[in-house]
């Protein structure tokens, strides 16, 4: 018995989440969805409506809210991070898998952000990920060896260089408002570790997605809705999951 099959019958033995809501499955196609906005914003959008420019107010109105409301992916893509953190059977492996979803993506993403195939004022937001994974995995060492004052020093010492990371990097910035690397950092923080409690997590989730920009909050209000069902569970499921950014950015690419 795989460990997601431990996990849905403890939460049915306690009288768990309710069967109906969002999946797993679903979570990931709401935030495919949203994510797929970033990319029309760039390329789509002046095909449909024009460059969005100071002399085409339809088309930046467009680009700008189709970018917004991407933003409502970052808080469901932490919850997935966390959860497949937790449910991995090999870290190693599941950092590797990003690590080279993360190489894939940058140049198309560099391309579709600057115009150029290598520009390092811009770095794909899948690297957020993976700065959050190895801040996760570091705190969990952490905690595992140390105690007290030592484990709550070194634990923030890690976040504060995961976060610098991101910024330093400028990894997913949107709009300059924007840091999607560093927003992914802290969702998945409030995540792992307020799981235990639900409706706190919820909430702080909700605060900071409120905070930074409403649209964010809007991705937790689907997390709320969740059940933590695997959902449809088909083996190639996962691969088509990280296969879809860097097929959205090519297919981007190929609309410039």
């Amino acid at each position: 018995m795989n460990d997601i099959e431990m996990e849905r019958q403890r939460r049915q033995a306690a009288g768990g989440r309710r069967r109906k809501g969002l999946s797993v499955f679903r979570l990931k196609v709401v935030a495919a969805v949203f994510m797929a906005l970033s990319v029309a914003s760039t390329t789509l959008v002046p095909l449909l409506v024009g460059p969005p420019t100071a002399d085409n107010m339809t088309g930046l109105t467009v680009a700008v809210v189709c970018e917004v409301a991407s933003w409502c992916a970052v808080p469901i893509y932490a919850w997935l991070l966390v959860n497949g953190l937790r449910h991995t059977r090999s870290v190693s492996r599941y950092a590797l898998r990003l690590l080279v979803l993360a190489v894939v993506c940058e140049a198309p993403y560099m391309r579709l952000m600057t115009g150029h195939w290598f520009d390092m004022r811009a770095h794909n937001p899948v690297w957020g990920l993976l700065v959050t994974l190895v801040v996760l995995v570091a705190a969990d060492r952490i905690a595992e060896r140390y105690a007290g004052a030592p484990r709550v020093l070194l634990t923030v010492a890690v976040v504060v260089a995961g976060v610098l990371w991101d910024l330093l990097l400028r990894v997913g910035v949107s709009q300059q408002v924007m840091y999607t690397g560093v927003l992914t950092l802290a969702f998945s923080l409030v995540f792992r570790y307020l799981g235990a409690h639900e409706n706190t997590m919820m909430f702080t989730a909700g605060l900071l997605g409120a905070v930074m920009c409403i649209t964010p909050g809007v991705g937790v209000a689907f997390l709320h809705y969740r059940n933590d069902e695997p959902g449809w569970r088909h083996a190639w499921a996962k691969w088509v999951f990280y296969a879809l950014y860097p097929a959205m950015l090519a297919a981007g690419c190929l609309m410039l």
